[in-house]
């Protein structure tokens, strides 16, 4: 079966890569001829980790190819893919310019049956905006809409789109969901669960889904705030709720708020998509003001420790919204380091993968080679992304190189006790302090 996939960008490109290594003949269309040049080469434009082996193997083997014509693809194509950006306007909405420029070039390129597949993240309603178009610059209706959500965590992509949770596929149109099964017919054989529904329920699943996390990840952020007011122990707390099976475990650890492509953009445009139909996202708008409300507190804990910004030298530990990925899209990290300099502090920062992306953003920040040339001469350092790397650094040489042995872990991958018997002042979320001198 040959598939185009609309868009070499994240979604697209993973989602072209994993179909082709399927078995399914797959081209990818993207605007960018020198982006194109470099995917026909095997060359990934972002940090994912084996999207590259991935990418090179179905290059390699003739089942994946990456073109500039966006005609040619779609009419050769059975199943089109559109996995565009849908960035955000203003007031959060979804944007679905691309959505609507390739809908109109689909309808001017329908030469027989096709299926036509969002795989962006679109408010309700989208698929049936792409049939009115499509229909119209066509004049033909021998095609069929779906809503077939992707569930990527950048950092697992690969591994999400191969053993998902569900694969959920919405459509009217049986034809459709049988050449949608048929695609799949790998996870079906693997049990994965499908959920078969309308286009409408399947395009808000995705909403629903990431409002839904993003809430767990505050209401826990919200949880160990009251901790440190209290005296409680937000590790203690998260376990004892996700132990009951109704809660569960995961998104139950605290950190600086949440970031990336998906959370901030999705949650602000679920409680924009109720307002446009005279509703209110009570419990979303409170979760983007919560969330918001935890980062800039990070940096007053941060100012706090530091006996206040003006004049004292930094090192930041991570920059990228989550391990695994330079994405600094919605990153704390960045309104963290904003926040310093700001106060007045030097901010010496390294990160394994999202430093480029940051280069362009200030001009006054150190960008180190190591967590240790980040740490020389610094009052202090900061944990603000949880790389593994960060889990086991040399306490002894941070200790030697740091001007004062004081350590802010936003994401608690360290012991307080143990901390402070290895003669830091240690702060976390949640817990206590460790302090120099405490017992291990």
């Amino acid at each position: 079966m040959k598939i185009c996939v609309v868009g070499s960008g994240y979604v697209g490109l993973v989602t072209g890569a994993c179909l082709a290594d399927f078995g399914m003949h797959v081209t990818g269309v993207d605007v960018d001829a020198d982006k194109v040049a470099a995917l026909r080469r095997g060359e990934i434009p972002i940090y994912e980790p084996g999207l590259d082996e991935l990418v090179r193997k179905n290059v390699e083997q003739g089942r994946l190819d990456f073109t500039t014509e966006l005609g040619p693809a779609l009419e050769e194509a059975r199943v089109l893919f559109i996995a565009v950006g849908t960035p955000p306007r203003d007031d959060g909405s979804a944007d679905l310019r691309y959505i609507r420029q390739v809908a109109e070039s689909i309808g001017a390129h329908l030469n027989d049956y096709k299926v036509i597949v969002t795989k962006s993240t679109v408010p309700i309603g989208t698929g049936q905006m792409i049939a009115r178009i499509v229909a119209k610059e066509s004049a033909s209706d021998d095609f069929a809409v779906v809503s077939n959500p992707e569930f990527l965590r950048e950092g697992s992509a690969i591994e999400d789109f191969m053993h998902p949770d569900r694969v959920v596929i919405g459509s009217r149109d049986p034809r459709a969901v049988e050449i949608m099964l048929e695609i799949y017919s790998p996870l079906r054989v693997a049990d994965v669960p499908f959920v078969v529904t309308d286009i409408e329920s399947a395009e808000l699943i995705k909403y629903a889904s990431n409002g839904f996390l993003a809430t767990k990840i505050t209401f826990i952020n919200e949880v160990a705030h009251l901790c440190e007011r209290l005296g409680a122990d937000v590790e203690t707390v998260a376990r004892g709720m996700g132990l009951d099976e109704r809660i569960g475990p995961k998104f139950l650890h605290p950190g600086p708020g949440y970031g990336g492509s998906c959370f901030p953009k999705d949650s602000r445009a679920v409680a924009q998509m109720a307002r446009d139909h005279g509703l209110e996202f009570k419990i979303m708008d409170a979760v983007i003001a919560a969330n918001e409300a935890t980062r800039d507190r990070m940096v007053g804990k941060i100012a706090d420790a530091f006996d206040g910004l003006d004049g004292k030298t930094v090192a930041v530990l991570g920059l990228s919204f989550k391990p695994e990925t330079d994405d600094v899209r919605e990153s704390p990290a960045l309104v963290i380091v904003d926040g310093l300099r700001a106060g007045g502090a030097r901010v010496r920062a390294f990160d394994p993968a999202a430093m480029e992306a940051c280069r362009a953003l200030w001009d006054d920040v150190v960008f180190c080679e190591s967590p240790y040339e980040a740490a020389a001469g610094a009052d202090g350092l900061v944990i603000v992304t949880e790389w593994n790397r960060f889990r086991f650094l040399d306490t002894k040489r941070l200790k030697e190189l740091l001007r004062e042995p004081l350590i802010i872990d936003l994401r608690n991958i360290y012991e307080p006790a143990k901390m402070g018997a290895a003669g830091f002042r240690y702060l976390s979320l949640g817990r206590r302090d460790g302090l120099p001198g405490g017992a291990p």
